[in-house]
């Protein structure tokens, strides 16, 4: 038997290939869009794909399950539990609790392990060449390494009331009754690791097993203890704020994301045509520069979204396909380094790509303005705005500031004032660059806090006085 991760650090998603290597036959679970990871590893294997699927409806990411299906001819499967309210609006074959998947020698048995999600299922495998007993489980987002699944998403982000203490309730039960009934030695494998917000406390290791979570997860002994109530309690204390761009995500997966098919490769644009378009609004640039070198100068009205590890994340912040209707243009050193963004971009359902230009410079210029944190007490801000995330806020903030965390920014322009000079910060300038560079393009006046909020702390207690003692 083969088991695979493949992760994607951007995301903090993982997705597995679990193969029969006698038989030479293979299951994709949870893919992501950009699809050739996984059929380049099948064929370094010598396996056909014929099959996939996921374990719940995702809110993090756009799942890749129809497109992989369509590129191999595998059979798709999803999950047929949860109620009328949570069944996929797309041809696949249903999977309920119990059912089966056979690879060869490998049965992939589907358990219904709602919470965290109510259709939610996780995979039991037994590889049947060695043993006649479950050795692994794909967790989904039910069990991470050293922590669980948030039950509230329905609530921050698919419209949801009060659907989270139901979601907690049942991720109890799914604990008791489910995992904690697996024996010891299962190895678990979950579908994100340390970086997700799908969860307040997600660990970096890839993996973990159920004796290891009964015994050392911070839920351990409410389970022990059969404490519901406190369960619940600590579960729903203190998680992180949930990106706007998932209710999007968990709307797209139910009814069923489009299909790209085969994408050609990215082309260069001519300075002109970008000038042409820019001018005319036809398209909108995108400079995935650092946030440095963006204060140093840009292209007017442009987006930042740095290429690297949060291309996916933060392009989600700002880009909502369903309104913004241009295509984009990528800043890229070359065609492979476009292309890499592109992949990043499709994962989060921003498909529609003109192209890349490697220069700016006969591009229209502008430069953010900055402030310094020495000059805000006197500067007439409208508002003070933090785009961290709530937790970070409450640990310490800038006095009189409105958090609103950088995922939820152009979601919520209705907490911002009309009028007047918007000063904006994060923790050391990176997602308020990405957050400020849109609200700008939706036409506030921002002005960005230098050094954010890490620089202004410097700055207060360079001033504060030294004791005497």
């Amino acid at each position: 038997m083969l088991i695979e991760r493949i992760y994607d650090e951007d995301l903090a998603q993982a997705s597995y290939l679990i193969g029969c290597q006698a038989k030479g036959e293979a299951l994709v679970v949870d893919p992501r869009r950009d699809i050739a990871v996984y059929q380049s590893l099948a064929a370094a294997n010598g396996m056909t794909i014929v099959a996939v699927t996921e374990t719940h409806v995702h809110a993090d990411f756009l799942s890749g399950t129809r497109e992989l299906a369509a590129a191999t001819g595998a059979t798709a499967y999803v999950s047929g539990e949860g109620g009328t309210d949570w069944q996929y609006g797309f041809e696949a074959e249903r999977l309920h609790d119990g059912d089966q998947i056979t690879l060869g020698n490998i049965t992939v048995k589907a358990l219904h392990t709602p919470g965290h999600t109510p259709e939610h299922l996780s995979f039991l495998i037994t590889d049947g060449a060695f043993a006649d007993t479950p050795g692994y489980l794909l967790s989904g987002d039910f069990v991470f390494s050293g922590d669980l699944g948030r039950p509230d998403l329905l609530d921050e982000a698919a419209g949801g009331v009060d659907t989270r203490f139901a979601g907690a309730k049942q991720l109890f039960t799914s604990l008791r009754e489910k995992f904690l009934t697996l024996p010891d030695h299962v190895q678990v494998h979950p579908g994100h690791g340390a970086g997700s917000a799908c969860g307040k406390a997600l660990g970096a290791i890839p993996s973990t097993t159920v004796g290891y979570e009964r015994l050392y997860s911070w839920w351990g002994p409410y389970l022990a203890a059969n404490d519901e109530a406190g369960f619940i309690n600590e579960l729903l204390e203190g998680q992180p704020d949930a990106h706007a761009y998932f209710g999007r995500m968990k709307r797209e997966n139910r009814e069923g994301p489009a299909v790209m098919g085969v994408r050609p490769p990215l082309r260069e644009l001519a300075a002109d045509d970008v000038l042409r378009d820019l001018a005319a609004d036809a398209v909108t640039f995108v400079d995935t520069r650092s946030h440095a070198d963006v204060h140093a100068g840009t292209v007017a009205r442009s987006l930042n979204i740095p290429a690297g590890k949060s291309t996916a994340s933060f392009g989600a912040w700002v880009v909502n396909p369903e309104t913004d209707r241009n295509p984009l243009v990528l800043l890229a050193p070359n065609q492979a380094s476009a292309q890499e963004m592109w992949d990043h971009l499709v994962r989060v359902g921003i498909d529609q790509v003109a192209g890349y230009i490697t220069s700016i410079d006969d591009l229209p210029a502008s430069a953010p303005k900055l402030i310094q944190p020495e000059e805000l007490e006197s500067f007439a801000a409208a508002m003070v705005l933090d785009v961290r995330n709530r937790t970070e806020h409450t640990a310490g903030h800038i006095p009189g500031s409105h958090q609103l965390s950088g995922g939820r920014v152009m979601w919520n322009l209705d907490q911002l004032p009309s009028g007047g000079t918007i000063v904006s910060y994060c923790q050391s300038g990176v997602r308020n660059s990405v957050a400020a560079s849109a609200l700008r393009r939706a036409g506030y006046d921002v002005v960005e806090l230098d050094g954010s909020y890490a620089g202004w702390s410097t700055w207060n207690q360079s001033r504060e006085p030294v004791s005497s003692n």
